[in-house]
């Protein structure tokens, strides 16, 4: 019985045991979104050089943006956008529900990866990383589940439809501890490209799934570390959160996808991890778009005037522009849209920041 169990939990442990089987042919299009953001990574020394003032708005926008979305993909929401915004800043002391806690919770846990010396990575790490997500909850924090879970989609009628089976909880830890070890070595090894080996990291320990609660948002916090970690700061100036969120569909299907099969060791990652390095890629785009924009010779007004006309979606907001455009401040972004209107080129639906401004066909 005892041998028995031993091969059970020696056996299920795919992903790294035989890594050259699993990922060692990396699919074309891997490879070109890999090359990408390799290419990204490389600038992101020139730009910490030459654009401080922007790279500290950037973090500043991209903590924020990464606490309220990856809280909001687990339905974790504060309705109220100022009052979300002052517990992510911690000027609020009294928080009023359980939403609002672990808010403050993700908060000090992003804080801590991205504040502290976190390494090494090992399962004390998970624990108080899983405790400082709910240290606003009473009493649910810092422990492994104690009972067998299931990840299941909920349809409107109620019905539900279990998406995969996590390890069994009386293999939690075992499993952790396994996965950890071989990851650690794996990267140490510099055999296999580091992104890859993280992206198969995040997947292996979902499907360990080793919480009762906040599986998901510790993952995805973690595995923004592991990447920086590596040298690939960008999580730091562009929220892969929020891409994560805004891709909702894409994401939960590719998780589906790279799950199926993975006890029975049938699994295929490439879904997983094809997606996971499009967000990572987009998000060197989208890094590297700013700093140009940052960089180019023409006024802030005429870069507000370019955007809105050529590169902005037909229907926007001032939050867009200013998201597109950091550094340029608020009355610049009205002061160009109050001439565009003027001019016939643009109309605002609403008052204020809430407004929507659309272009009108030329």
């Amino acid at each position: 019985m005892i041998s028995g169990f031993l091969c059970l939990k020696s056996g299920l442990m795919r992903s790294f045991s035989e890594l050259d089987r699993v990922i060692g042919r990396v699919p074309a299009a891997v490879v070109t979104a890999l090359s990408s953001v390799d290419v990204g990574r490389g600038s992101e020394a020139l730009y910490q050089d030459q654009l401080p003032a922007l790279l500290n708005e950037l973090a500043h926008r991209a903590r924020v943006q990464s606490i309220a979305a990856s809280s909001a993909i687990e339905g974790v929401v504060v309705p109220n956008a100022a009052r979300a915004g002052q517990i992510i800043s911690g000027e609020v002391r009294q928080l009023r529900t359980r939403s609002e806690r672990e808010l403050a919770g993700y908060r000090d846990m992003q804080d801590y990866l991205f504040g502290e010396d976190w390494r090494p990575l090992n399962v004390g790490l998970l624990l108080h990383l899983h405790r400082l997500l709910f240290g606003h909850t009473a009493g649910s924090g810092g422990r492994l589940k104690t009972t067998d879970n299931l990840v299941v989609d909920r349809s409107p009628d109620g019905s539900t439809t279990v998406r995969f089976r996590p390890v069994p909880a009386t293999l939690t830890e075992f499993y952790l501890t396994e996965l950890i070890s071989r990851f650690r070595t794996a990267i140490g090894e510099g055999q296999h490209h580091p992104v890859l080996l993280i992206g198969l990291f995040a997947l292996d320990l979902l499907v360990i799934h080793p919480f009762e609660d906040g599986n998901g948002r510790v993952a995805r916090a973690l595995t923004a570390a592991l990447l920086a970690d590596v040298g690939y700061t960008v999580s730091r100036y562009v929220s892969l959160e929020r891409a994560i969120a805004d891709s909702a569909d894409a994401y939960y299907q590719a998780l589906l996808d790279s799950t199926r099969g993975w006890h029975e060791d049938k699994g295929d990652p490439w879904p997983w991890l094809g997606y996971f390095i499009r967000i990572l890629a987009g998000a060197y785009g989208r890094f590297g778009e700013r700093a140009a924009a940052s960089r180019s010779d023409g006024s802030k007004q005429d870069r507000v005037r370019d955007y809105v006309l050529h590169h902005a979606p037909s229907s926007f907001r001032m939050a867009d522009v200013r998201t597109a455009l950091p550094g340029i401040s608020d009355p610049t972004i009205r002061l160009v849209l109050d001439r565009l209107r003027r001019d016939g080129h643009v109309r605002a639906e609403g008052r204020g920041r809430a407004a929507t401004w659309r272009r009108t066909p030329s």
